[in-house]
């Protein structure tokens, strides 16, 4: 089949190419640790649901990076972010 080479190497494209755009569009996960509280938080899609949340409450840009944000606002998302949503399970700690 002469007119099925193209066909193919047009569908083998658009599988790559939609394969690539999943993964770009995920948040890669990495660890933050918090100073105030001395513990590691998983910083993935839940933590950025949390982190949303924060900035929607207290008028703040959702869209500015965590790790860009004053340390002063560093605080007060730790400070909230203890007391909202269940932290045994969403990050690591590293005192008893």
């Amino acid at each position: 089949m002469i007119g099925s080479r193209p066909l193919h190497s047009l569908l083998l494209a658009v599988a790559l190419t939609s394969s690539l755009a999943g993964i770009a569009c995920e948040h890669h996960a990495y660890r933050v640790y918090d100073p105030y509280y001395t513990d590691y938080h998983v910083w993935n899609n839940e933590e950025v649901g949390y982190y949303h949340r924060w900035a929607d409450e207290t008028h703040r840009d959702r869209d500015r990076d965590f790790r860009k944000i004053s340390k002063d606002e560093q605080k007060e998302y730790w400070t909230w972010r203890h007391n909202h949503g269940d932290h045994d399970r969403d990050h690591d700690h590293d005192h008893h």
